[in-house]
């Protein structure tokens, strides 16, 4: 598949992903609307992070000519999702919640940050090339 298109799937799934997982960081727990808008986060975020693993690695060193340095966020979420799923269904509330706050964090905050740096496709959209 053309890199553009995973790159525009990527931004349709990641960006709502911004804020739902801002509001969802900053509201009341436990109501039947923060899990219902937590499930599509969730998969949200797996999606996304699926859609960027077939994304190679376009700037810095690469790993089997594909995977960079930003797919460990990947990884993490790939991770994060499930084990803050199981922790919540076993009623560890802090557990999921430490979780959740790392991956907004890690996979949005500060993946999200390297995507301005020179070379990538949102830093040429808004700072030129």
């Amino acid at each position: 598949m053309e890199y553009k298109y995973l790159m525009y799937a990527h931004l349709v799934t990641v960006v709502p992903c911004v804020f739902i997982g801002a509001y969802l960081l900053s509201v009341k727990k436990g109501t039947p609307f923060h899990k219902s808008l937590g499930k599509i986060y969730m998969s949200l975020m797996i999606i996304t992070a699926i859609i960027t693993l077939f994304m190679p690695a376009d700037v810095g060193p690469q790993f089997l000519n594909h995977f960079g340095y930003i797919h460990l966020f990947s990884f993490l979420t790939l991770y994060s999702v499930p084990t803050a799923i199981i922790a919540i269904k076993k009623g560890h509330v802090k557990k999921h919640k430490l979780k959740m706050i790392f991956l907004y964090v890690g996979a949005i905050i500060i993946a999200g940050g390297f995507t301005f740096t020179p070379g990538r496709f949102l830093h040429n959209l808004f700072f030129g090339n």
